[in-house]
Order: C-alpha cells, then sequence, then structure tokens
C-alpha cells in the first residue's frame, strides 16, 4: 500500500458518488465502497450493505480497517430523495429520507471519525445540497436531511478540527444524474426549470461535484478548510434575481 491514501465513498455505484470514486482513484487514492448494490469497474474493496444501519456501517468500516489500515477520507454520498407536498409526506416517508440522508452519514462519521481522530488525521466530505441551504417547496424531508447534515457538518468540524480531523460539506445544485432522471419522470421539473434558473445556464455534471470533494479531501489544498459547505451549483443560492431579470442578464 505504501503512501497511497485511503478513500472511502458511500453510495459509489452510480452518479456523483461513482464518477468521485473515479477522480479519486485517478488521484491514486486506494478505494473502498459501500452501496445497496454491488459496485463494478473499481479496484477497491466493495461492500453490499445500507448506510443506515448501523451494525452494516460498523462491518463495513472494520473490513476497511483489516484491508487497510486506515481509512483517510470519507466521502458521505448516499442519499434519496422524496418528491411530495408537506401535508401529504407520510410519517414513514419522512423516517425514510432522514434516516438514508442524515442518520447514514452520522453512523459513517461516528464509525471511521473515531478510527481518524485515533490517528490524529482524516478528511471527511458530506454531500449536502442546495436544498440544504434554500427552502425548495415540495421536499421537505430531502430538505430537512440536507440542512440536517449541514448541522453536522459544521458540529464535527468544531469538535474534531483541533484533533486533526477536518470536516466539510459540498452543496450541489441540480445535478444531471439517474437520480435527476427518476425525479423528473414523477413530472416534478423540466430541465429548463433549472437552467432558466441557474445563473451559469447549466445543470452540474457528477465531474464538478467530484472535482470539489477531491479538493477538500487534499490536505495539501485545502488543509485549513473546516466547517465549509461549499456552494458547487453554478450560483444558484446567489441569485435572488426574479426570473426576467435573470434571463434579461444573459444577452446583454
Amino acid at each position: 500500500m505504501g503512501d497511497q491514501r485511503v478513500a472511502v465513498i458511500t453510495g459509489a455505484a452510480q452518479g456523483i458518488g461513482r464518477r468521485t470514486a473515479e477522480v479519486l482513484a485517478g488521484e491514486g487514492y486506494l478505494l473502498a465502497v459501500i452501496d445497496r448494490q454491488p459496485v463494478a469497474g473499481f479496484d477497491a474493496l466493495s461492500f453490499v450493505g445500507d448506510v443506515a444501519d448501523e451494525d452494516d456501517v460498523e462491518r463495513f468500516a472494520t473490513e476497511v480497517e483489516a484491508r487497510y489500515g486506515r481509512a483517510d477520507v470519507l466521502v458521505n454520498n448516499a442519499g434519496i430523495a422524496s418528491i411530495a407536498p408537506a401535508e401529504e409526506t407520510t410519517p414513514a416517508q419522512w423516517r425514510q429520507v432522514i434516516d438514508v440522508n442524515l442518520t447514514g452519514p452520522f453512523l459513517l462519521c461516528r464509525a471511521f471519525g473515531r478510527r481518524m481522530l485515533v490517528r490524529g488525521t482524516g478528511s471527511i466530505v458530506n454531500i449536502a445540497s442546495v436544498a440544504g441551504l434554500l427552502g425548495v417547496a415540495d421536499r421537505v424531508a430531502y430538505n430537512a436531511s440536507k440542512h440536517g447534515l449541514i448541522g453536522l457538518t459544521r458540529t464535527l468540524a468544531v469538535e474534531w478540527g483541533g484533533r486533526g480531523v477536518r470536516v466539510n460539506a459540498v452543496c450541489p445544485g441540480w445535478v444531471k444524474t439517474e437520480m435527476d432522471d427518476e425525479s423528473q419522470a414523477t413530472g416534478a421539473y423540466i430541465d429548463t426549470d433549472i437552467t432558466e434558473h441557474v445563473p451559469m445556464a447549466r445543470f452540474a455534471q457528477p465531474d464538478d461535484i467530484a472535482r470539489a470533494v477531491a479538493f477538500l479531501a487534499d490536505p495539501d489544498k485545502s488543509g485549513f478548510v473546516n466547517g465549509a459547505a461549499l456552494s458547487v451549483d453554478g450560483g444558484w443560492a446567489a441569485d435572488g434575481s426574479w426570473p426576467s431579470l435573470r434571463l434579461s442578464s444573459r444577452g446583454r
């Protein structure tokens, strides 16, 4: 293994997680990945499990420790969406989203954070969302989970930063992934709803998010960045314009 660093990535079978695995592998990281489905195509420790299940998480952490002896980076990417008006969201739907999007990252942070703290070094990157910074209608559980994830990020950054473990979040805007395809299939929105809102006039691509993760993972590039919620949204959260003003500014 030598001096190679080890990155742990959740939800690595597709989308942002898969691209993050590709980017980090390209930068020389050894990989350990967990997903509910097998992750193929990587030279990695691959674990099929549920990030919201404490026993699965502990078994995964134990396997990573046995294989590599350490984890230098943890990327909490696994997540699910739920689109429904708040008054129609059931407690079961709420709990499922919170379990995967917030409890899961807590369990992974706890399991791998404990080990990082013993070594006195590590970087944790939580994939939050622009929906963790703003309110987005018809996504009450998702929004709450991502707001909570940013809160978890900041709290752990405060607790662990002085002990060598940095904790940050990336907040993507709308990304072209399988999750976006599933959401659009429900009729919730179309491409132009997004591109007409984003100042850069396009969706994010998984590579946009993966490159931000790689930056936050690398202590040589971001060694004094701790507790940040880095927006990678093309300016979505910065834009307070109304639609006609937003679109008119592009033609000047």
